[in-house]
């Protein structure tokens, strides 16, 4: 027996003793999505035993180095651990931006200190980022930001304002750009700054969005008082930490191009049957038929193409910026499907409220509304293709 079959063995039996009965389903709605922190609520109390089990291993980050509690699994171990789970059908334990963004930074620049101070509780689910980027005036012209961090003697002084910055009124810390001198260029003199969102001077405001939820923030900074030792890499020279940034977060986004989000109930077929009906155990529309067979097809394609790059940047060194194709593919397949599904619903995809609707269609409206937004978070798909000419094909300017 192979070491690797022994890991698949040992995993599945580990799996199988401590994954909860409610955990082995798709989760119902957003709710139940377990993005931990100080003011973390489980509706699902199996979920916090979840994630308390799956921390206890490290499998929360399955890849990180076990002297900050990850689990230390090599590229093979992690692929095993990811098929044992989808047999299970496993709920993922945690949805943090400390382990799909933050995480790799402070993995890559961070100093020791912040290593041990912040991944062991990444780890844990014990605290909540958000991400620090936009301001209303510096959406795709990130590096024009003007939120500024005065060095007053062991501590930085904070003023400005972002803006998008998703739940940052439910999150506990921030990594954030902040311009150090103001007198540089635009793409120096910003640096990479971490804070506690309770500290004295923030005002984080939510923003109704046009789907009827809140999910971004405006948020204020007046005068914050942050310690200097929480600078992340050299002061002035956070341009390239947020370039590698936003290459994990569109890396992250992307992932929602292959997935399907909903149970297998509501998946595409099942609603055109619903709605369309169906003939022969068909979909009764062909055209109908050969539209959604073609996106499954592009998301199996695409999803397979993920684990493949993933694992050649795992052998080269990371991301790259490939994965601003990614970001434009993988959005636009996500609004792709959801422009589907409306129009299998027909009226039924068009109701707001009354009882006419089902609570199904209802989410089907806004989740739309919603998935027009993909285009421009992480950087908008004009951007993507501007980086994918430049930093990919390599075209003059």
């Amino acid at each position: 027996m192979t070491e690797l079959t022994q890991f698949r063995n040992d995993t599945r039996t580990w799996l199988e003793q401590h994954c909860p009965p409610s955990i082995r389903s798709r989760q119902k709605n957003e709710d139940e999505t377990v993005w931990g922190g100080r003011r973390a609520e489980y509706p699902n109390p199996e979920a916090k035993t979840w994630l308390d089990a799956m921390a206890s291993k490290g499998w929360t980050c399955p890849t990180w180095p076990t002297a900050y509690e990850g689990g230390g699994l090599s590229r093979e171990e992690n692929t095993v651990l990811q098929q044992e789970l989808a047999r299970l059908n496993a709920r993922s334990p945690l949805t943090s931006f400390g382990i799909s963004m933050l995480g790799p930074i402070l993995l890559e620049y961070g100093s020791e200190e912040q290593k041990q101070e912040h991944l062991p509780k990444i780890v844990r689910g014990e605290i909540r980022w958000c991400q620090g980027y936009s301001e209303p005036g510096s959406g795709s012209d990130l590096a024009s930001l003007q939120t500024r961090a005065t060095l007053k003697g062991d501590q930085y002084l904070i003023n400005g304002s972002k803006i998008w910055t998703s739940f940052a009124d439910k999150a506990d810390w921030i990594f954030c750009l902040v311009r150090t001198d103001p007198t540089a260029s635009k793409h120096m003199g910003i640096s990479f700054i971490l804070f506690d969102m309770e500290s004295k001077g923030i005002n984080a405001k939510p923003i109704k969005l046009i789907s009827g939820a809140s999910i971004f923030c405006e948020t204020f900074f007046d005068n914050v008082a942050v310690p200097k030792a929480n600078l992340v890499g050299e002061a002035n020279a956070g341009w390239t930490i947020a370039k590698k940034l936003l290459q994990h977060e569109r890396n992250m986004i992307s992932g929602m191009g292959p997935r399907e989000r909903s149970n297998p109930a509501h998946s595409l077929a099942n609603q055109a049957k619903l709605y369309v009906g169906e003939h022969n155990d068909k979909i009764a529309d062909s055209h109908l038929r050969d539209q959604i067979i073609q996106l499954n097809l592009n998301s199996q394609a695409f999803g397979l193409t993920l684990q493949r790059a993933s694992a050649e940047s795992k052998s080269s060194g990371g991301v790259s910026p490939t994965s601003s194709m990614f970001k434009l593919y993988g959005t636009e397949q996500n609004k792709q499907r959801y422009d589907l599904l409306i129009n299998i619903l027909g009226a039924q995809g068009t109701g707001w409220e009354g009882d006419s609707f089902t609570e199904r269609e209802l989410s089907v409206t806004r989740e739309w509304l919603r998935s027009r937004a993909n285009s421009i978070e992480g950087g908008t798909s004009e951007v993507q293709l501007n980086v994918i000419a430049k930093q990919v094909l390599k075209l003059p300017d």
